[in-house]
């Protein structure tokens, strides 16, 4: 479950908005209980790309294992 303010992984791509699976992004508002969380996707230096209301089912909390990767951000025609 996630925590408003946590990061969230994106577990899915969203092509439309430029965002791809394993991006990382901050919980900005939990809706219900739990049943949709909106999401905050920004460079490194905090320019926001997208801000996406998601699914659980989109997105997965940070795991201890995970490895940090980088990737230059594409914007969408």
């Amino acid at each position: 479950m996630l925590e408003l303010f946590k990061e969230a992984v994106l577990i899915v791509d969203i092509p439309e908005k430029g965002l791809q699976k394993g991006d990382v992004g901050v919980v900005i508002e939990v809706y219900g209980d739990h049943e949709a969380y909106e999401v905050e996707f920004m460079t490194k230096h905090g320019r926001t790309i997208a801000v996406e209301t998601l699914a659980p089912s989109q997105i997965r909390a940070i795991d201890n294992d995970d490895i940090w990767h980088v990737r230059e951000y594409n914007k969408v025609a």
